[in-house]
């Protein structure tokens, strides 16, 4: 059993870090010393301040009538202290003072007398001595320091030094590269080192959907693995692979799972770890994270948010402020393009800002490939659901992810693992022993519209209002061939909103001119229902206003949809015309711009007031009964207005889940 237990120790002590089992310095080992010195000191002082004290008069009156034992007189001091005899204690007026005070073991003096010009008193001393009571000893001393005035000198050395060891200690301690408490370390990586000890058990099989990412991720895998495989062909290591896609799809994920599969030396940091106060840190920390990745390749380096420092050179440099991070990304360029092929290091980064990326940066030669991580359509959206749904405990074994993936539309994999905890959090909140299909539905709708505000004081007018415009959306959008489907609409305050509408977008991968426009007149049904019914507008249309701008500017200026100002987008994917001071068009042009936004909107405008004149009995029908239950579903508006006519092909065809379909109600998108 010894035996066992040595080896283990002698295992745990290989696995530390070089200097990882010697004792940390501290800054209490230099306070707590200097504050017992104090203490000690005052205690002392304190002993010395208890012995009573002799006048000029009662002295010299002791020495003459021979009541003197002793005398030391510390001149530099101005005091003598005066040790009486044993004749002279048992007097009446010296009994008080007859046990004088210790400290430590040392007998203090009974008596002290303090004097002003030493020479004068020592001679005076001399003459009353030889005089009066030559049996009285005399001892001259000097005492080269006092302790105060010692430690006094010496304390603003050592409470500077102090500050210093501190703020050596704060400024480099939580370097992963330094040494660990050096102010000169500032300039190591801050990068994190994972290797084979290292235990991250996520793989490939963890991150759902993305399969065309994971294909080009894992070929760089297995070039660090076998890289004959590839050089007995006469190709070369890839220099970097850029990962570019919205904030959420999965970016990171993909990085940690290279992590665990690649089983070779991966350092991890964020492009902001290079960035310091000091000038040259930066491409310090470029130069040092490149040699550690040498020394241990073949090794991977994944740089999250590199648009941190690879933004493009010279944009936004009024005033010289950025020097410090282009010089970070020059040296940047320098190591990716410096080192040789065979080296086996490759560099992994990570942006949702791919546009605003530096030119060289993106060249070939540096990051040779560029793999676009998008968000997940139906299919694998569907996958991802049964990867979050297997840490909850709990789940109805009727629970279908079909469903589930066709309602949650644009959801990126990040959304979806915050639906799933979500309504973790909605089951245990109503008592649940089991998390259920309305508990997802719950959770899509709190991240999707934002809290209920039941409680939100609306008079009956308000609330007539928000009934038909919300009807009003759902009529025009049932009406209109292109427009989303309706699942559910509510007036119940929700978020910022005082109704809110379910729609399930159609997944296109190109929009036609008359799809755009009936999602333009739908989304104008909520202030045409007022007009037709009020004969009046509110302002509750605001974001519905907001959205149809966007997407009438869109149709003119991005996507060349309109006939005037005709085949020309102004649209630049580089990025560049953000730091531009002028438009990319003129005057003229946009004016007639600005026309032609206003006049497709007008018509879509209009063009739901007459749907809405030509249905004004239905849509009043659907309000009143928006305004009893407060939320309807889709089968409320068959009730009303019969099956869409409008029939859809299916984008895709989705494989079969795992998991039974819930029998209750069926996909809000049935018909599609």
């Amino acid at each position: 059993m010894s035996e066992n237990n040595n080896k283990e120790q002698d295992k745990k002590k290989s696995n530390l870090m070089p200097g990882q089992g010697k004792p940390k310095f501290n800054i209490w080992w230099i306070i707590v010393p200097i504050a017992l010195l104090f203490i000690g000191y005052s205690l002392l002082n304190n002993s010395f301040n208890q012995t009573k004290k002799l006048t000029y008069n009662e002295f010299f009156k002791a020495i003459e009538n021979q009541e003197v034992d002793s005398i030391v007189v510390v001149s530099n001091r101005g005091l003598a202290q005066v040790f009486m005899s044993k004749d002279a204690l048992a007097l009446t007026k010296y009994k008080p003072s007859a046990k004088a005070p210790s400290f430590g073991g040392v007998k203090l003096p009974n008596y002290t007398v303090e004097f002003g010009d030493a020479k004068s008193f020592e001679e005076q001393l001399k003459l009353a001595i030889n005089t009066s009571s030559p049996e009285t000893r005399l001892v001259f001393d000097r005492e080269d320091e006092g302790i105060t005035d010692l430690l006094i000198s010496i304390l603003p050395f050592v409470f500077i030094i102090g500050i210093w060891l501190f703020l050596m200690k704060r400024m480099s301690g939580g370097g992963a590269g330094g040494g660990g408490g050096q102010i000169f370390n500032i300039g190591k990586s801050k990068a994190k080192l994972f290797d084979q000890k290292t235990d991250i058990k996520t793989t490939f099989k963890d991150v759902a959907g993305l399969e065309g990412a994971k294909e080009e991720v894992q070929e760089i895998v297995d070039f660090l693995k076998n890289p004959e495989k590839y050089t007995s062909l006469g190709g070369k290591i890839p220099k970097g692979a850029l990962l570019v896609g919205s904030p959420g799809t999965g970016k990171t994920l993909l990085a940690k799972a290279v992590a665990g599969e690649a089983k070779v030396p991966f350092f991890s940091l964020s492009g902001s770890d290079f960035v310091e106060m000091f000038v040259g840190v930066g491409a310090s920390r470029v130069r040092d994270l490149f040699k550690q990745a040498k020394e241990k390749s073949p090794a991977i380096i994944f740089i999250d948010e590199i648009d941190a420092i690879g933004r493009a050179r010279g944009k936004s440099n009024m005033s010289g402020s950025n020097d410090e991070r282009e010089n970070t990304l020059n040296q940047l360029l320098t190591e990716m393009d410096g080192f040789g092929t065979n080296t086996n290091v490759i560099v992994l980064a990570a942006t949702n800002r791919a546009d605003i990326l530096d030119k060289a940066l993106m060249r070939a030669g540096r990051f040779d490939r560029q793999i676009y991580v998008d968000l997940p359509d139906v299919r694998e959206r569907e996958e991802i659901f049964e990867v979050h749904l297997r840490p909850l405990k709990k789940v109805e074994n009727e629970l279908d992810t079909v469903f589930l993936a066709k309602q949650t539309p644009g959801f990126s994999g990040a959304d979806i693992a915050n639906v799933c905890n979500e309504a973790a959090l909605i089951a245990a909140r109503n008592g649940k022993k089991a998390v259920g299909k309305q508990d997802f539905l719950d959770a899509v709708d709190r991240i999707v519209g934002g809290l209920e505000k039941k409680n939100k004081l609306i008079t009956p007018s308000e609330k007539k209002t928000i009934a038909f415009h919300e009807a009003g959306h759902a009529t025009v959008s049932w009406m209109t061939e292109h427009a989303a489907p309706l699942i559910k609409v509510t007036i119940v305050p929700r978020g910022q909103s005082l109704g809110a509408a379910w729609y399930l977008p159609e997944e296109r991968q190109i929009v036609r001119p008359e799809q755009m426009l009936d999602e333009m007149c739908a989304t104008m049904g909520g202030r045409a229902a007022e007009k037709v019914i009020f004969n009046n507008i509110s302002t509750g249309a605001l974001s519905d206003l907001e959205k149809v701008t966007k997407q009438a500017r869109a149709m003119v200026t991005i996507y060349g949809l309109n006939e005037k100002v005709g085949n020309i987008t102004y649209y630049d994917s580089s990025g560049q015309q953000e730091y531009s001071m002028t438009k990319p068009y003129s005057e003229q042009t946009a004016v007639i711009i600005d026309e032609e936004i206003s006049k497709i909107i007008e018509e879509q405008y209009h063009r739901a007031i007459k749907i809405l004149e030509e249905n004004k009995d239905k849509l009043t029908q659907l309000a009143e009964i928006l305004l009893e239950k407060e939320v309807i579903f889709k089968d409320d508006l068959e009730k009303i207005f019969g099956k869409r006519p409008f029939i859809k092909e299916q984008a895709v065809s989705l494989k079969s889940s795992t998991r039974p379909i819930l029998n209750e109600t069926p996909p809000a998108d049935e018909e599609e």
